[in-house]
């Protein structure tokens, strides 16, 4: 029996429009996330958004993508992926 499946989507992009809304593609898993603070898993490592009254509009792990909107501030990346909380507590020495 053949299923065809499509693949997942290996690469990552990042599109800003305005520092106001925010596509991202190649997205494995969404860590964490509130008004100010968006830390995603993606392709490419860690990323972490920063902003003013951030939101996840739109989220497709299937597909690997995710739709931000809010005031970005910043948007750093880091090579560690997630093991447990070390992504989380990684970021959070950098970013104190």
């Amino acid at each position: 029996m053949h299923m065809e499946e499509r693949p997942v989507q290996k690469g990552h992009k990042l599109v800003v429009n305005n520092r106001k809304t925010s596509l991202v593609t190649g997205v494995i898993d969404v860590l964490s996330f509130d008004l100010n603070e968006i830390l995603l898993e993606t392709e490419q490592g860690m990323m972490m958004v920063k902003g003013t009254d951030l939101h996840v509009n739109r989220l497709s792990l299937e597909k690997g993508e995710v739709d931000l909107s809010g005031n970005i501030d910043s948007i750093a990346y880091s090579d560690v992926h997630a093991a447990g909380k070390q992504g989380e507590n990684l970021f959070s020495k950098l970013f104190r």
